[in-house]
């Protein structure tokens, strides 16, 4: 075991330690940082000490994802005229049916070019009568799965909602194009699938198209069910939803930046293990909050030429999307979404008022060189996911000693590559992971740092250099 740093070197080696330790994981430290808005200024001095420098192959992958290709899908599903869930199935022109057809057309054109790694299904249920549901109807997601080629049950889901609505929420008839609402995000959905198919992630990637969102996340919540029923170890989902366009209500702009809503407290945690974490000050320490800093770290340079603006909400008020179906099932899960939406044009009926003005959810008011830097940002944290370790189980620090020194302890990965594991560290009032400490190949090391005064955390090292999301210890006693 490599020897600790003594209190007083770890105390006052703050810049030196995550300057090294960005050096070591080969961040994005050298790499010129997207446009701030001036309505959204930078926080911070730079990367944090965790940020991972893309590597030669994201970047190549990252360079193939196409705006036109984006705007192509987003037009072609909007020409189905609706995709509201409760309209027509089996017209081949209009309706939902005939976008989810389309849909399930495209992906297998994608998993043509993967040798067999890529599958494509229609996932299909009938939903009993529920508010917005008047009557018995079929919900049908879209699932591409490209199967990991080292650690296939290890688990990531990306999606995008395909239905749509206008302002009636019932109305099943009327146009409802959802340019913006949600075929931005199945159009990063499928160019994510189309880039990815030819490749070989070492863990299996999901790529969703899911109904039923805006009659209460039905189709999410079903597929969420059928994973946990099968014991599928999924290590993180991101939902694209309204990632369209860079444009306010207010005519403002801020194209490179999306929000990504990451909720605290797990919803899915008893009120014993929320007792147990708010007594450690973990309330901003959950997986999907790390998972929330892996996006920052590997996804905000110059590959992608975004800024990740991280709420820490689970969802806008009075909305929400289909990662809460995930997070119910205590599975790590966020929401990438737009700067500031549109009102005007959001669920807007198809129109032109009294002045000439056009309104409605349509892909004039997108901005598709904004939703493929979306995308890059989803790629980049998608494979760099799948090709680092998985996140360290059974992370622990123990409580046992009253010391002013500290303990840890995890369970060793199953990754064939893996090559050892780093301690991070912050201030309790720190955002990021400010230091960073190799251990090597170990399961437990004592820092000569006391746990009372900042927090820690663990993650794993494979042969490439790619580091996991960092899993957040629980008290052992």
């Amino acid at each position: 075991m490599r020897p600790s740093p003594t209190r007083r070197t770890v105390l006052t080696t703050t810049a030196a330690t995550g300057v090294a330790a960005l050096g070591a994981a080969g961040t994005a430290a050298a790499a010129p940082q997207a446009p701030a808005a001036d309505n959204h200024p930078p926080t911070g001095d730079g990367p944090p000490a965790t940020a991972q420098r893309p590597t030669r192959e994201l970047r190549t992958l990252l360079r193939e994802i196409d705006p036109a290709r984006i705007e192509a899908t987003t037009r072609k599903l909007v020409s189905f005229g609706t995709r509201h869930t409760l309209s027509v199935q089996d017209d081949p022109v209009r309706g939902i049916g005939a976008a989810r057809d389309w849909l399930a057309a495209e992906l297998r054109s994608y998993a043509a070019a993967s040798g067999g790694r890529m599958t494509v299904e229609l996932q299909s249920y009938v939903q009993e009568p529920a508010p917005r549901i008047p009557t018995p109807t079929r919900i049908t997601n879209v699932i591409a799965t490209l199967r990991g080629a080292v650690t296939p049950d290890r688990v990531y889901v990306v999606s995008g909602h395909y239905d749509s609505r206008v302002t009636d929420v019932m109305d099943a008839t009327s146009d409802a194009p959802g340019a913006d609402d949600d075929a931005s995000g199945v159009a990063v959905v499928l160019e994510l699938a189309r880039v990815m198919a030819k490749r070989r992630p070492a863990s299996t990637i999901v790529f969703a198209a899911v109904a039923g969102e805006e009659q209460g996340l039905f189709g999410a919540a079903h597929m969420a069910q059928q994973l946990k029923s099968s014991g599928a170890d999924v290590q993180a989902m991101f939902t694209n939803d309204i990632v369209g366009s860079s444009t306010a209500d207010d005519g403002t702009r801020d194209p490179h930046t999306i929000r990504l809503f990451a909720e605290g407290v797990p919803s899915s945690e008893t009120p014993e293990e929320a007792a147990i974490r708010r007594s450690v000050g973990g309330e901003n320490d959950s997986p999907t909050r790390q998972l929330a800093r892996f996006v920052a770290d590997v996804a905000e340079n110059d590959a992608t030429a975004m800024r990740i603006r991280v709420v820490y909400r689970r969802d806008r008020y009075r909305r929400g999307g289909d990662h809460i179906p995930f997070l119910e099932r205590g599975y790590p899960a966020a929401r990438f979404t737009e700067p500031a939406e549109d009102f005007a044009h959001q669920h807007q009926d198809v129109r032109v008022d009294e002045t000439g003005k056009q309104y409605g959810d349509l892909p004039e008011f997108c901005d598709f060189a904004y939703t493929a830097r979306v995308a890059r940002v989803n790629a980049a944290t998608l494979w760099t996911l799948s090709q680092a370790p998985g996140t360290p189980r059974a992370a622990k620090i123990i409580t046992t000693d009253l010391t002013n020194s500290t303990s840890l302890t995890w369970t060793k990965g199953p990754e064939p590559d893996l090559t050892g594991y780093e301690i991070v560290w912050r201030e309790t009032t720190s955002p990021n992971w400010t230091h960073v400490l190799p251990v090597g190949d170990v399961t437990t090391h004592e820092v000569d740092l006391s746990k009372d005064n900042v927090f820690f955390g663990v993650r794993a090292v494979n042969r490439a250099g790619l580091r996991s999301p960092v899993a957040f210890p629980a008290p052992q006693s």
